[in-house]
């Protein structure tokens, strides 16, 4: 079952991420969460996330615009680290409530509530056209690198962030798509060297088989991508995306996941 969902949400989400510039972090973490630990699901999400990103970046590596990349992607660096450990020190912490239901024992801790409500909020944002279409112009790229760079560390989002600061940078579609991705690789880069000790302490407890079918599986939907969805509408998309959030954000807030 592990393999089915993780490795479909991999494929379907990595396709539309390749147009669409957001979508993979945000599918597949919760796909992971539902399997594992939040904090481990966030850094088995960031590596998948990192090697698909590379596999982008070999594909449109041309078209990568570097006066962008600098402006947005310096600040984006210091927020990844800066989510990076507060996601460290929040997986620490002791649970803010204990109680049982149905004879299992149930915690909420501080990193489920923390990573629950970012989804829950991303998810009431996917259903309002206001936040669907909101966009940033080129003088609030520091924010923009410095917020998505935050969340990208502390719950592997920050793609959707990221796509409405780049939105009317004036870049070509294959020039978004590639700087996009350019700067989602100094955030996965920058939050991993953190990660790195949660990849040791618990490396024995992954599962290798569908670590490595998951990125198999994105690979295959950044090559569909590449070649047949980008001409495909977001608005369904967008739907099912904002109901497994919202379902995920309730189970992670209630202690069920």
């Amino acid at each position: 079952m592990s393999y089915l969902l993780i490795c479909s949400v991999a494929l379907i989400a990595s396709g539309l991420t390749f147009f669409s510039g957001f979508g993979l972090g945000t599918l597949l973490l919760p796909a992971f969460a539902v399997f594992f630990a939040v904090e481990r699901a966030v850094a088995l999400t960031a590596i998948v996330h990192f090697l698909n990103g590379l596999f982008k970046l070999f594909l449109l590596w041309r078209h990568i615009d570097r006066a962008v990349v600098v402006r947005f992607g310096a600040l984006a660096i210091v927020g990844a680290l800066a989510g990076a450990w507060s996601l460290l020190w929040l997986s620490e912490a002791r649970p803010l409530l204990s109680y049982s239901l149905f004879g299992r024992s149930m915690e909420i801790l501080p990193v489920k509530l923390i990573v629950g409500l970012l989804l829950l909020v991303f998810a009431c944002a996917e259903l309002l056209p206001f936040f669907r279409n909101l966009s940033f112009s080129a003088r609030y790229f520091p924010v923009g690198g410095l917020l998505s760079g935050f969340f990208g560390g502390l719950a592997g989002m920050q793609g959707a962030l990221r796509a409405a600061f780049l939105i009317k940078a004036g870049l070509s579609k294959e020039g978004y798509v590639a700087t996009g991705a350019a700067i989602a690789f100094l955030i996965d880069v920058s939050r991993l060297s953190v990660y790195s000790r949660l990849i040791v302490d618990h490396g024995a407890e992954f599962d290798y088989g569908l670590l490595t079918a998951a990125v198999i599986a994105a690979f295959a939907g950044a090559s569909l991508g590449n070649r047949y969805l980008p001409k495909a509408t977001m608005r369904g998309i967008q739907g099912v995306v904002a109901a497994l959030l919202f379902v995920v954000a309730v189970g992670l807030i209630s202690g069920l996941l």
